[in-house]
């Protein structure tokens, strides 16, 4: 790959637009065999699961065998344990997160000289695995042999003359194999490739399986080869076959999904899941990808912002190429935020695969991009939000072994609910990503509700792109290319020294109600705090409020404030306190001014509802106020900021993607403040979604403040749009909806996603008011000079 050009073959052209319905014609074709997808014969459960035999277990049927520790004979093999049981830890509760994984996908190696394709080792593996191990990640994760993929479950992507060219190759000598290759672009084979390329698949397909059978939460196949390159009879890009692309069609065809969303946030254009895909509007299909306006691999036209889909599936292809080298934390943060998020809570994905290639990471020879390996962190807690947080990663690329393998850390420690640690540098998105992501939006603005709602931008010409820009290709060994080496060095010793300061708590998540409520259920992991401040303490914060003194009030505050010094002192990561109906702006500005003269350098507030700023606090930039429920859009400062609340689902997420998260990753807060106070109006998942998404810009530093009201429907409703989610997680946790909105009952939704877990879906897709429309576009208006994560298009230049 890289600067190479295309090699005369069978990849140099597209598949021709039959290859859909020929695909669709030759599903159980492939090779000899004559199974089903996923089953080995008549009545039988998928291949690679078997039915639980476990009579003490509640699972669904069928789901990925592991073997039960300790009880596998050698010479037997049927003492197997569902990995539901197999999960549990003491307290009931399975684990969250799958990684598969199979040695035998380090067979395959490169046996003749090639520089383009060295880079394609067995390495990548190994040393991921090695740093998974060494950050105790792979330990708490369960853990899943890969089988082989069958030839049907192939052939629901591939056809069957290309999957039997690909089982020829196991016999054939060196010079065979190296003739063969020389028919494709970017492409070696071994002997071992066919077995390695087989459990590459089988490995999605086993974490679909234990992802959509209720066993895990997500999770992550540690694979090679990629995939996403790989077409219906061609391999391409060191990929063989479409592992993602057949994830995909399987999880369609045996789990009955009917909208799957694929995010590629490899360097490269996944062009073979593309043409796979671009006539399904049932896989939405987004990817970016290092462009330089068709200068780079794969050289493709289709690759633009203006390949939108064929058909039916048009809106249903999403590319995002980056027309410069250089692309940082801001630009992919900016591109999720303005592009891919606003989409994918419209299309509602029941399923999120992530073609996960960290040759877009830092220090990475083929992307030359700056983006550290914190950020993927964040990238996989903003998808975790879709779906149910049903998420299922894939490796792809990624060559830069330290940049890979701590890349693949932050994913895991996401996918298992750990606090992502903050952004590191300026968050500023270039003018180059700024001018991709307004053309990406123009292009989709006709198909997507959510985009046109939030103003129009024009196509750019092209001749207006800064050409002048472009970085030009980096020679190995060069000065450039030692100063990017040094840049990426720095950057990955600061992470180690990050985690080395900001180790995983010992508490996640605390919760401090004012008394015992039997109605609340908590994760058996989240803590039920009883202690209190010191009453001195408490007694000189009441005297700055005389709603403060009463009993309750004050004993409310003990509790609010000991929480609040166990984060603000890092012994916990996030927390909850509720406080009484009088005494919530009292609290929230005691809470304020306790966080600012204790140690937070920079303190984000989102006051939802009736709550009003103090008057006296100093606008020195060291908080950030935002107020939802305001009367009226208004921003008096760059630090004081009021929007009224959306009245519609699509509102809300506008509202909070267009607005509440670009302002908080670009103060870069220590602390968050969410503050539910009187006549907040939010809805349980609503409240959920906010307090999930605001875990990433603080690090997971979040205190939600509640105003505690006792009956039914205080200013909390609950139900409305999460059946999916409840209905798909009966295996792991009580649903999570509740029948009134209660504090206690709201109290436990938002204890289980500052911990980490999904939060329930907001139901159907509803445009935003025109009124709520314009409020959004005012405020960018306003504020987007000073706060450039706001921005969706490069500026005018004069």
């Amino acid at each position: 790959m890289g600067q190479h050009g295309p090699r005369a073959g069978p990849q140099a052209s597209r598949q021709p637009s039959s290859r859909q319905a020929a695909l669709r014609g030759g599903v159980l074709g492939a090779g000899s065999e004559s199974e089903e997808v996923g089953k080995s014969g008549p009545g039988s459960p998928p291949v690679g699961l078997l039915p639980c035999l476990d009579s003490a277990c509640s699972c669904p049927g069928s789901l990925p065998v592991v073997p039960a520790p300790g009880s596998c004979k050698e010479g037997t093999g049927s003492a197997f344990t569902c990995p539901a049981r197999v999960a549990q830890s003491d307290h009931g509760c399975a684990m969250r997160t799958a990684l598969v994984y199979h040695e035998d996908m380090t067979a395959a190696r490169l046996l003749w000289e090639d520089p383009e394709c060295e880079i394609e080792r067995p390495e990548r593996l190994t040393t991921a695995l090695e740093r998974l191990r060494q950050w105790g990640l792979e330990q708490r994760c369960l853990q899943v042999a890969a089988r082989e993929a069958s030839e049907a479950e192939l052939g629901l992507v591939h056809s069957p003359e290309y999957v039997s060219l690909l089982r020829g190759t196991q016999t054939l000598s060196t010079r065979e194999l190296q003739a063969l290759c020389g028919q494709y672009d970017a492409v070696y084979f071994h002997p071992s490739t066919f077995h390695c390329a087989r459990l590459a698949v089988g490995a999605a397909l086993q974490l679909v399986d234990a992802v959509l059978t209720g066993a895990v939460h997500n999770g992550l196949a540690l694979v090679r080869p990629p995939g996403h390159h790989s077409q219906r009879a061609a391999a391409n890009g060191f990929c063989v076959f479409n592992n993602v692309a057949i994830a995909a069609k399987y999880a369609k065809r045996r789990h009955g999904l009917h909208r799957i969303l694929i995010v590629d946030w490899d360097v490269h254009h996944g062009q073979g899941i593309q043409y796979i895909f671009e006539d399904d509007p049932s896989v939405l299909y987004f990817s970016w990808h290092r462009y330089e306006h068709g200068r780079f691999w794969p050289y493709l036209r289709e690759s633009d912002a203006d390949a939108v889909g064929q058909g039916q599936g048009r809106g249903f292809t999403v590319n995002l190429p980056w027309n410069q080298v250089g692309m940082g934390n801001a630009d992919y943060v900016a591109a999720f935020l303005h592009v891919l998020l606003p989409v994918a809570f419209e299309f509602d994905p029941e399923l999120v695969l992530i073609s996960a290639g960290f040759d877009s990471a830092i220090g990475d020879p083929e992307g030359q991009m700056r983006a550290t390996p914190e950020c993927f962190s964040h990238l996989t807690q903003l998808l975790q939000v879709l779906a149910g947080g049903r998420v299922c990663a894939v490796l792809e690329g990624g060559y830069h072994l330290e940049s890979l393998s701590q890349s693949v850390c932050m994913v895991v420690k996401a996918l298992l609910g750990d606090p992502a640690l903050p952004l590191s540098g300026p968050m500023e998105p270039h003018r180059s990503a700024l001018e991709s992501i307004q053309s990406v939006r123009a292009a989709q603005a006709p198909h997507w509700k959510s985009l046109r709602q939030q103003g129009s931008t024009p196509i750019l010409n092209p001749s207006t792109y800064s050409l002048e820009r472009r970085a030009s290709p980096v020679s190995p060994g060069g000065p450039k290319f030692k100063a990017a080496e040094a840049q990426a060095s720095a950057a990955l010793s600061s992470l180690l020294d990050q985690l080395h300061l900001n180790p995983t708590l010992p508490v996640r998540t605390a919760v401090a109600l004012t008394a015992p409520d039997a109605a609340l259920v908590l994760p058996a992991d989240v803590l039920r705090q009883e202690g209190s401040a010191p009453q001195e303490e408490t007694r000189a914060w009441a005297r700055l409020h005389e709603a403060l003194a009463q009993d309750k009030a004050l004993t409310a505050l003990g509790k609010v404030l000991h929480l609040l010094n166990g984060i603000l002192d890092g012994q916990v990561s996030s927390g909850m306190a509720a406080t009484p109906e009088p005494a919530a702006a009292p609290t929230l500005d005691v809470v304020i001014r306790r966080s600012l003269s204790h140690g937070a350098r920079r303190l984000l507030c989102v006051a939802v509802g009736q709550l009003d700023r103090p008057a006296d606090l100093a606008d020195d930039g060291r908080n950030l106020w935002l107020n939802i429920r305001g009367k009226e859009a208004a921003a008096p400062s760059m630090f004081q900021v009021s929007v009224p609340l959306p009245g519609t689902t699509g509102g809300f997420v506008s509202c909070v993607l267009a607005l509440v998260l670009p302002l908080a990753y670009g103060f870069q807060p220590d602390l968050v403040l969410v503050a539910l106070g009187p006549a907040h109006g939010l809805q349980a998942p609503q409240a959920a979604l906010l307090a999930s998404l605001l875990r990433g810009p603080a690090g997971g530093r979040v205190l939600v403040l509640l105003e505690q009201v006792s009956r039914a429907g205080g200013g909390c409703a609950g139900g409305g749009g999460g059946g999916r989610w409840g209905a798909t997680r009966d295996l792991l946790l009580p649903p999570l909806l509740p029948a009134q909105g209660s504090t206690s009952q709201l109290a436990g939704i938002l204890a289980r996603v500052l911990q980490g877990q999904a939060p329930p879906g907001l139901g159907p897709f509803s445009m935003a008011s025109p009124e709520d429309t314009q409020a959004l576009i005012y405020l960018r208006g306003q504020l987007e000079a000073e706060w450039k994560m706001l921005q969706v298009a490069a500026p005018q230049v004069p």
